[in-house]
């Protein structure tokens, strides 16, 4: 599915963004084509790219291809080098921060461990500090640096820029982090919710390029997601909408902060994969992590039970399939609600466990979607992997510099 253009003048920068959304995707592109894809006059192409090929955001390639008239068609391509944006993402656990081109790509990437009680000003100071250091690294020009892109977590208010009680995080009731790192850096900040950031980083950069229809589910310390439909992110009403994390998938199941009963994030993320592990090894479970754990509990942590999983024992590994089908069961709700063409597994806290997870998903919808009456469904991994949320945060800039919104439609 291809996005469409329109010939009326009032809406000159949503055309350019959908111009350039088609340099963006594909591999080399003529003028020609990109009028075939968009429904834009040739003569709204043509002058569309000139303005590009100005400001120097597109080049011409030099290579050429021949139409069936034997006429040469000059190849139009991104000029990665022509701009850089910044992405941070803020995870209880963890600040990442990276500068990225044009076309998504990584140029320097730097992390470090969220600061210990997590105060708003001390965890600014240091964003900042890691912005400072990742522009410097990649030795960019001020004026090449299109803005900041801040992955958080949610509930955020996304008019007011602000964090609102993220549930891992005390002292962050509505926080002003975009004003906040706004001015410890100079930038200009652009704010979401991690997962939605990383669905639009998926898209930008990633599995999801063209693709119209993509549900990602991120997997970082706690569990989100994005969806985009019809080529647009879907936020909600609020600005929170995808909340994979919190779809019931245990009737009756351990109360979640958020007040819904047996959520994803209760059953399959990293803390609740080994709380898991340690009632199994209370209970008397057999598992060559009994010694350990009694010794220490603190011992059996979620690399000891990947490893002992990887050894096949049965413990680990029941505890893991038993996560990976949770998993499956909530990816199979989202797919019969959105008819997606694509499901994206990724985040750092799906490392050394995604293949389990994305498996079993694939049993999952190829026997429980309704869509696979009419198509398979395809379920991947990022391949942006633990980087996907960071790559995100950079992606909002270039999404909103230019990917064309429905929303400038209407702003005209």
């Amino acid at each position: 599915m291809r996005q469409a253009g329109t010939n009326l003048p009032k809406v000159g920068r949503y055309n350019q963004a959908v111009v350039l959304e088609q340099i963006q995707h594909a591999d080399g592109i003529s003028r020609q084509e990109i009028a075939q894809h968009t429904g834009l006059t040739p003569q709204a192409v043509s002058g569309i790219v000139r303005r590009l090929l100005d400001e120097g955001i597109v080049r011409e390639d030099g290579a050429s291809r021949v139409n069936t008239s034997g006429k040469p068609r000059t190849i139009l391509r991104i000029n990665a080098e022509a701009g850089c944006a910044i992405g941070v993402h803020f995870d209880p656990a963890e600040l990442a921060c990276v500068a990225v081109d044009l076309l998504g790509q990584p140029l320097v990437t730097r992390r470090l461990p969220t600061p210990p009680g997590a105060e708003p000003a001390e965890v600014i100071a240091a964003m900042a500090g890691l912005v400072e250091e990742v522009v410097r690294l990649a030795d960019v020009r001020p004026e090449r640096v299109l803005g900041l892109g801040l992955a958080s977590p949610g509930p955020i208010d996304l008019e007011d820029g602000a964090v609102v009680t993220p549930p891992q995080l005390a002292h962050w009731n509505r926080v002003p982090v975009k004003e906040m790192l706004g001015r410890a850096t100079g930038l200009e900040v652009t704010l979401d919710n991690d997962a939605s950031a990383a669905a639009i980083g998926e898209r930008w950069a990633g599995a999801g390029r063209s693709v119209a229809n993509l549900a990602y589910f991120f997997f970082g310390t706690g569990i989100g997601g994005g969806l985009i439909l019809n080529q647009q992110i879907y936020r909600g009403g609020s600005g929170n909408g995808a909340e994979f994390g919190h779809l019931s998938v245990v009737p009756d199941g351990l109360e979640c902060y958020c007040g819904n009963r047996g959520c994803l994030e209760t059953v399959a993320r990293p803390a609740a994969i080994v709380a898991e592990t340690h009632r199994r090894l209370i209970a008397g479970s057999a598992s060559a992590l009994a010694r350990r754990f009694h010794a220490q509990p603190s011992l059996v942590d979620i690399r000891a039970i990947l490893d002992a999983a990887a050894a096949n024992d049965p413990l680990a590994a029941g505890v893991l399939a038993q996560a990976a089908d949770y998993v499956a069961t909530a990816v199979v709700n989202v797919v019969n609600i959105t008819d997606v063409d694509l499901v994206v597994l990724g985040g750092h806290g799906i490392r050394h466990i995604g293949d389990r997870y994305a498996e079993a998903v694939r049993r999952a919808v190829a026997t429980r979607a309704m869509s696979r009456h009419v198509r398979p469904l395809e379920v991947t991994l990022s391949p942006l992997g633990p980087d996907s949320a960071v790559i995100g945060g950079a992606a909002l800039v270039l999404h909103s510099v230019y990917s064309p919104q429905l929303s400038a439609l209407l702003s005209d």
